[in-house]
């Protein structure tokens, strides 16, 4: 019996390699969603994987940071390697695709994937009345900070601030799909990001000009998607932003402007909490970079 196992295996594989040297779809295609396992804890990753010819398009994210491709990739059978350049020396990915889920090594350790859902949500027919979910008591009540040790954020007279650089907050409750209702406050300067499930950055930044690229810069999903159409800047000014996130497609619109339409977000963001797309996740509020920001009137409405 385990003979007959062993060659069933075996001519799986060699059908499969056959079909990709043939020109078919490579065992790897698709977005991938990846933990990557460091001896001090797990951080989460993303890969997508794009059949182009003989050299695949692959991108990935790491922990922080942005989307980037991937140089010196190569697929061997049920393995795939590539170097990261936002790693520092050369850091050699090495995968190894078996009963459709990753496994694999990194320059931080080692690595687990599976593929991400797609996310095809129905859009919802009506939605629950906006929900504030910032206290107008003087506590914190029902978020929690990253990091207590660093944490300054302060919740006064409705408004959440972040008197300086040092801890990320959350919700403690966690959403799925859901209109998002955000006032901010970004000062000359200032850096900061909501994250939508805790995996997907909206960004908030003026930080010098020239700095961000349109990817990066105020309004974009981080690295992957770019407003399209401006707004005048308005640093030390109340703003707004209406988020409706349904499965992987956004919209957001700012200070009443539309500028991203129904768009479908790829994968996680750096900085995301966890790569587990297909779960529930918190409003997740960027405080590592730097402090001044301010939030009020967060309101949330989920479908009925």
């Amino acid at each position: 019996m385990q003979h007959v196992r062993y060659w069933s295996v075996v001519l799986a594989l060699v059908s499969a390699l056959q079909l990709f040297a043939a020109g078919g779809r490579s065992p790897f295609s698709g977005r991938w969603d990846l933990t990557i396992m460091t001896a001090t804890g797990a951080y989460p990753s993303w890969m997508e994987f794009a059949d182009e010819g003989a050299t695949p398009a692959i991108r990935i994210v790491g922990r922080t940071g942005s989307v980037h491709a991937v140089r010196a990739a190569r697929v061997e059978g049920s393995q795939l390697s590539f170097e990261d350049p936002a790693s520092s020396g050369s850091a050699r990915w090495q995968i190894i695709l078996r009963d459709g889920k990753l496994t694999g090594q990194t320059s931080d350790g080692g690595l687990r994937g599976v593929q991400a859902p797609a996310l095809r949500h129905k859009a919802a027919r009506a939605w629950t009345n906006p929900e504030p979910l910032i206290p107008l008591s003087g506590d914190l009540s029902g978020w929690v900070p990253d990091n207590p040790a660093v944490n300054h954020w302060v919740a006064r007279n409705g408004v959440l601030e972040n008197l300086e650089a040092g801890a990320n907050i959350r919700t403690m409750r966690t959403f799925l799909d859901f209109r998002l209702h955000v006032e901010y406050n970004c000062p000359l300067g200032g850096n900061s990001g909501v994250y939508l499930r805790g995996r997907y950055e909206v960004q908030v930044e003026y930080e010098p000009s020239g700095k961000n690229d349109a990817f990066h810069g105020m309004g974009s999903i981080y690295g992957f998607i770019a407003p399209a159409r401006l707004v005048e800047p308005r640093p030390g000014k109340w703003e707004t932003y209406d988020v409706t996130l349904v499965g992987r497609t956004v919209t957001v619109v700012r200070d009443g402007v539309p500028i991203i339409d129904e768009a479908e977000i790829p994968g996680i963001t750096g900085g995301a909490l966890d790569s587990r797309e297909g779960e529930p996740g918190p409003i997740y509020l960027q405080g590592d970079h730097t402090g001044g920001l301010k939030y009020r009137n967060i309101t949330i409405a989920v479908p009925r």
